[in-house]
């Protein structure tokens, strides 16, 4: 009987205990999934990599977390900038990356840098002159020649070679000095989309090799009025070597209106890619218009 007394206790035990969960659970409604950091990390990390045209070679290049890299940000000067210094500042930039030492890779990364607190990567003669000369603190220049590895905050610059030249003119009137190696650079975000940007580099058999290591998924090719299309199409050619990843190609370095005495226009890279059996999609892309780009 005793026995018999103690299992109908905790039979009665168990059945409040459940009665009492089921009025817990009608009061409060069913679990919920977490939406805490991490599940909003990955939903933007899904979210794809955005494209934006500011003139010229300089792009905005925004990752899945936000993270804005600039190339040759170029704006005083430039015809066909489609922001101002003070515009671009309040967009912000994380990363800045310089082609080589001419005046239109460098243009405004000086005061771009220092008003955002934006880390550049260039070459480590060219970071001389930037710290020396134009007063960029030291500690925002991520130096690193052909063959370094840059990361920072889950992206990953490879810093590869370029077939141009480098040299800069220290201050108005004075001689143009050496600038180090001309570079171009494989840009990995934190969600592992791959864009290849050319800086103003000619064809290179070098370039399969990394299209074969680094399987861009996007890449940015030289254009300008005189660049032969045919040249430029042999970069896209090669970056497809052990790579079927490769789908879209943007040019830069380019006028948006037909100049008096150029050669060639953005449609002949187009032209020069099929032609080249190079199956992308090519985008001439308008001034400031983002395009976002997904495996």
């Amino acid at each position: 009987m005793a026995r018999k007394g103690w299992v109908s206790s905790a039979l009665l035990m168990a059945l409040i205990a459940t009665l009492g969960g089921a009025a817990l659970l009608t009061r409060l409604g069913p679990p919920v999934a977490l939406t805490g950091a991490p599940a909003v990390a990955t939903a933007r990390q899904d979210s794809g990599v955005t494209v934006e045209y500011r003139g010229w070679s300089h792009y905005k290049l925004t990752s899945p977390m936000g993270k804005i890299v600039l190339t040759n940000p170029f704006i005083t000067n430039n015809a066909d900038a489609a922001v101002t210094v003070d515009e671009a500042i309040a967009q912000g930039a994380d990363l800045i990356l310089v082609a080589d030492g001419h005046g239109d890779e460098v243009g405004d990364t000086v005061p771009i840098a220092q008003a955002t607190g934006a880390r550049v990567v260039v070459n480590l003669d060219l970071s001389t002159w930037l710290i020396g000369v134009a007063g960029l603190p030291q500690g925002l220049l991520l130096s690193g020649g052909a063959g370094s590895t840059v990361r920072f905050e889950g992206i990953t610059i490879q810093v590869l070679n370029s077939i141009h030249g480098s040299g800069y003119t220290p201050a108005p009137g004075e001689p143009r000095v050496y600038g180090g190696t001309a570079q171009s650079y494989m840009i990995t975000f934190e969600n592992g989309y791959t864009i290849y940007f050319s800086g103003s580099s000619a064809a290179t058999m070098d370039m399969g090799m990394w299209g074969d290591w680094y399987k861009p998924d996007a890449a940015i090719l030289h254009q300008d009025a005189s660049h032969n299309p045919r040249d430029a199409a042999m970069v896209g050619k090669l970056m497809t070597t052990n790579n079927p990843n490769l789908k879209t190609v943007f040019p830069h370095h380019h006028r948006l209106q037909p100049q008096p005495g150029g050669l060639y226009r953005p449609a002949d890279l187009r032209n020069a890619l099929q032609e080249a059996g190079v199956n992308v999609n090519f985008i001439e892309p308008n001034p400031l218009q983002p395009y976002t780009l997904t495996k």
